[in-house]
């Protein structure tokens, strides 16, 4: 079983995962920020690829993905830090970022080098699910990656079914057609939004992300998926003084009144 499945398995809700951008606020900190969230709590993380023109990330995010590449983040570079992944970490990690850097490294010397250095899944908002199915599929299962889908509030039921069938762990929930950083507001249109994903009894978990910031919008978000995805708010923190030494509060903070709610 591989560690987003397992992952899965052993807590059925209340799964928070954390996003933040590679060599961002300095370019040796990609690794010290994993250790630090998976010794706060955080069950999977999320590192970010960093890009010119990140289109659904909002202000925070584009600032720090704009400040690593001035740092010369690179994916080589990101795969070289990564090297000594899973001696350090246990917990599923995902890659997440644009199409064009990934296609400039190689695809398939992409996934090659998430295999070796252990890394589980990634999220690419920008792939299309045509292109992923007829060129990409085989080459994913066959280094055993998990490639993360996105539905938003406007997605048909059709294509919410096909990426169903095309997903091995998770779809990712977008809260709202908002990009990233606006705080969830749940809303009668949200609630209905998410009640009609849930009615679909889906085979795969959901992770709802966008707007999540603390642990009021965190356990709403939990009470209709398997758990939530923490973003801008967690970038924000980095830009902080100290902010290594913040996160063993940060996660304990997003946790508080966390419990666990069984979904399937």
């Amino acid at each position: 079983m591989n560690r987003l499945k397992k992952t899965f398995e052993e807590k059925k809700g209340n799964l928070l995962s954390i996003y933040y951008t590679a060599g961002y606020p300095a370019v040796d900190d990609t690794m010290a920020i994993a250790e630090a969230l998976e010794a706060a709590g955080a069950d999977f993380l999320e590192i970010g690829i960093p890009y010119s023109d990140p289109v659904a990330d909002g202000p925070v995010i584009q600032h720090s993905s704009q400040a690593a590449l001035d740092n010369g983040m690179t994916l080589k570079l990101l795969f070289s830090q990564l090297k000594d992944l899973r001696e350090k970490l246990s917990i599923p990690v995902l890659l997440m970022g644009y199409i064009n850097p990934i296609l400039q490294f190689g695809m398939e010397k992409f996934c090659q080098a998430c295999a070796e250095t252990g890394i589980d899944g990634i999220i690419v908002p920008d792939l299309p699910m045509f292109e992923y199915e007829r060129y990409y599929k085989e080459m994913f299962e066959k280094y055993g990656i998990s490639n993360i889908f996105l539905v938003t509030p406007f997605t048909s039921e059709e294509r919410i079914r096909k990426i169903d069938a095309l997903s091995t762990s998770f779809i990712y929930l977008v809260s709202s057609s908002a990009t990233t950083g606006k705080n969830l507001q749940v809303s009668h249109d949200t609630e209905s939004y998410f009640a009609r994903i849930a009615a679909m009894n889906l085979n795969n978990k959901l992770m709802v992300g966008f707007g999540i910031s603390d642990a009021l919008s965190f356990n709403k978000a939990a009470q209709y998926a398997n758990g939530a995805i923490i973003g801008s708010a967690f970038v924000k923190l980095l830009g902080e003084s100290d902010y290594l030494s913040k996160i063993e509060k940060f996660i304990p903070s997003i946790r508080q009144a966390d419990t666990t709610i069984a979904t399937s």
